[in-house]
């Protein structure tokens, strides 16, 4: 029996059988798990036939044999890995799967992004992710959320609200929404984010041009009729300090792929919004693999 506890340096190496299932007629391996504890995929349990190379990777032998030499990292004649250093990490090393995001992206029939709203506090933000993954919901896609406030209920909830833990914040949940976006789904990021340098730096954590910025251009002084939080009202009143739009600037975006103001002095509805973002997904071809 061969037991692979990692499968990535022989994933490409066998080839199991495969089914339909329910989710957009996907295609998935069948296979038999070694345990509930085991954590091991038995390789054993499928047909005779994948003990025969099916694809062998290129200047590797063909056999059962060095299947097994693949897996196991203890075996002579092993190559060496080349560590890395990122920040403050030592010693770390990047570990490929064979399912890649394009795997990902034909099994969900959609394109992995990330569409990060900004402006400035009561400007309709979360208001309008949600109503936009509510509309590429009912239509089959999946999406999820990184709302401001939310996200400081847990990953961020160590950050205060100065300039650091401000663009800290703003960091961590562009690499989450990267992670969202590999993973092949629709990343809907919505926070104030008011400084130009940190938008632009969760930008440029995607290379495939999938950093969709909507301006959410809602005049200052709607927003802060609306204050539905007290905010504006608190930062008035001096209790607050280095509120947006009050005593700490706005940056607006130069170059955002979509805007969305007042038409006629009247605020677009959530539906309509939305349906701006999903036209250009659609045009784009976000919305199909």
């Amino acid at each position: 029996m061969v037991e692979c506890h990692s499968l990535r340096c022989c994933g490409d190496m066998f080839a199991p059988p495969t089914t339909k299932l329910g989710f957009r007629h996907a295609v998935v391996p069948v296979g038999r798990w070694g345990g509930r504890r085991s954590g091991r995929l038995e390789l054993s349990g499928l047909r005779p036939s994948l003990l025969r190379i099916q694809a062998a990777l290129p200047g590797q032998e063909s056999s059962p044999e060095s299947a097994k030499r693949c897996c196991d990292s203890s075996a002579p004649g092993t190559s060496s890995y080349v560590l890395s250093t990122v920040g403050n990490s030592t010693n770390i090393l990047w570990h490929e799967c064979p399912v890649g995001k394009l795997e990902r992206q034909k099994l969900l029939s959609q394109k992995g992004c990330v569409i990060w709203i900004t402006g400035l506090s009561g400007s309709g933000k979360s208001t309008l992710a949600c109503a936009l993954s509510r509309e590429l919901h009912y239509r089959g896609h999946l999406t999820y959320i990184l709302d401001g406030d939310n996200v400081r209920h847990g990953l961020n909830r160590d950050l205060s609200f100065n300039g650091e833990d401000r663009a800290e914040n703003i960091r961590r949940v562009g690499e989450v929404a990267k992670l969202f976006a590999d993973a092949g789904l629709i990343c809907i990021a919505s926070l104030i984010s008011p400084y130009r340098k940190e938008r632009d730096a969760c930008r440029a954590m995607l290379s495939d041009s999938s950093f969709i910025e909507v301006f959410l251009n809602i005049p200052l002084e709607v927003c802060e009729a609306r204050d539905p939080k007290g905010l504006y009202k608190l930062a008035r009143a001096g209790k607050i300090k280095g509120f947006t739009g009050v005593d700490d600037p706005y940056e607006s975006p130069l170059d955002c792929e979509i805007v969305i103001k007042q038409i006629d002095g009247k605020c677009p509805t959530p539906k309509a919004m939305a349906e701006q973002i999903i036209s250009f997904l659609d045009n784009n071809g976000f919305l199909q693999a």
